[in-house]
């Protein structure tokens, strides 16, 4: 009785490590993204950059074919800086999911210009690198569609 009680308790602390650490991780995961989303709603893209791995792939609904690294993603980048001013916006529903080196956060996105908003579907993949730091390995962003009813 005294082995299946000390293994209950062994699994029980582990299970709430694990939950533990897994609501560590999502807050730092949001956390990282809300911190770019602030920069690049004031025009500056190098929150993003920043995020981003080497090795980064990329999808926006204005391209026709995936962007492969970060040179090129820079480039894409390079006129929004000092061209988008968002009032606020709304991450809504983040969710992360993780497991080993590997985080998936989806969201979606409601940003205010004035009296107009605009809404978006996110799903980030950050991989944890070997110097600790979370990097975006790859981003798709499309809109979400208007309700036709």
């Amino acid at each position: 009785m005294r082995k299946i009680i000390l293994i209950l308790s062994v699994f029980m602390a582990g299970t709430i490590y694990a939950q533990t650490n897994t609501e560590e991780l999502s807050a730092t995961i949001i956390a990282l993204e809300k911190a770019a989303l602030e920069k690049w709603n004031q025009g500056d893209p190098s929150g993003y950059l920043d995020l981003s791995a080497d090795d980064v792939t990329y999808f926006d609904p204005s391209l026709e074919q995936r962007m492969d690294g970060l040179e090129n993603l820079r480039s894409y980048y390079e006129p929004a800086k000092g061209n988008i001013s968002v009032d606020r916006y709304e991450m809504v529903n983040p969710n992360v999911t993780a497991v080993n080196e590997m985080a998936v956060l989806t969201f979606n996105l409601f940003s205010y210009i004035g009296n107009d908003v605009s809404k978006w579907n996110c799903t980030e993949v950050y991989r944890l690198e070997c110097d600790g730091q979370w990097k975006i390995v790859h981003t798709h962003w499309s809109n979400i569609q208007p309700d036709t009813k």
